[in-house]
């Protein structure tokens, strides 16, 4: 008599190696790394030519690939009002025409607040820019 099976393993999801190759494309960006520049990267420490079809592991390889040709990756900032500014402009990267650039953002921020950066905001200066992007995210949904 042939047994069913009855359950299966759950198909793992990984935030993290979502994470991971968001940093990959960041340090490709800063590095400066052509489009073929970056696949030979990749084919060098992983025999493979896109991030997609590595493990969590050697996208980890490849990382550390970067950081030792020159890759600096930035800790997020301690403010909570800053993360909280960053969350709202990529929140609402998808609505807006220029994708939501974080040049755009320091452009936005200049306006509102003549600070050249949200890093650089203190928390009244930030409130004022959360309430400004929450009602312009609003009007942008509402636009839909």
């Amino acid at each position: 008599m042939k047994q069913k099976r009855t359950s299966r393993r759950p198909v793992r999801q990984d935030t993290n190696r979502e994470g991971m190759v968001r940093k990959l494309h960041v340090g490709r960006k800063q590095l400066g790394l052509e489009d073929a520049d970056y696949r030979a990267l990749l084919q060098r420490v992983t025999g493979k030519t896109s991030s997609t079809q590595c493990s969590e592991g050697e996208l980890d390889l490849i990382l550390k690939e970067m950081k030792r040709v020159g890759f600096k990756t930035s800790r997020p900032s301690g403010k909570p009002w800053v993360r909280k500014v960053y969350a709202l402009w990529d929140e609402m990267g998808p609505l807006l025409r220029t994708g939501g650039t974080r040049e755009a953002l320091r452009a936005y921020v200049l306006r509102m607040t003549k600070v050249s950066a949200p890093e650089f905001l203190d928390e009244p200066k930030a409130r004022h820019v959360i309430e400004g992007l929450k009602a312009w995210k609003k009007r942008l949904e509402d636009s839909q």
